[in-house]
């Protein structure tokens, strides 16, 4: 039976800033303990996340902060470990071969718990901005906040 469609959405504003991006994909996460607890309760930190390819090709997300369930202290997590990104193996193929290519990074772009209750985290093949690209978009937030007020 689905759960109730939850409203947690954690998103990483520093990477949409950083990255552009050229292709997103939604992965699920391996969870172990009261992960999934801190998650509904939003004490989740993204800002540093990013994702690599180990040595037997499973994509792990690093960097990624899951505080410690505040309810007790039998069986916590630790709060920065690394952890196993589930995809398809055409979608690890496709990231895999994208990577090796000079310039191209998988970073962590937003975490959610789906309606069935698993935690997904949707990360972003992406390309790092320049200089001048990010003052273009702070250009562009600037005009659509103007475009707003009136």
């Amino acid at each position: 039976m689905p759960k109730a469609k939850s409203k947690i959405q954690v998103v990483n504003k520093k990477a949409s800033f950083d990255y552009e991006f050229l292709e997103i994909f939604t992965a699920g996460i391996v969870l172990v303990g009261t992960e999934i607890k801190s998650i509904r309760s939003g004490k989740v930190s993204l800002s540093e996340a990013y994702c690599y390819f180990d040595l037997t090709g499973q994509l792990y997300v690093r960097g990624l902060n899951i505080s410690q369930y505040f309810w007790g202290s039998w069986g916590q997590h630790e709060p920065r470990r690394d952890r196993k990104l589930l995809l398809t193996r055409k979608e690890l193929r496709t990231l895999r071969n994208a990577v090796r290519e000079k310039g191209l990074t998988i970073v962590a772009y937003k975490l959610f718990v789906a309606e069935n209750g698993y935690a997904k985290l949707v990360i972003a093949l992406a390309k790092g901005k320049k200089i001048y690209d990010k003052r273009q978009s702070i250009k562009e937030k600037d005009i659509r906040r103007e475009m707003e007020r009136g």
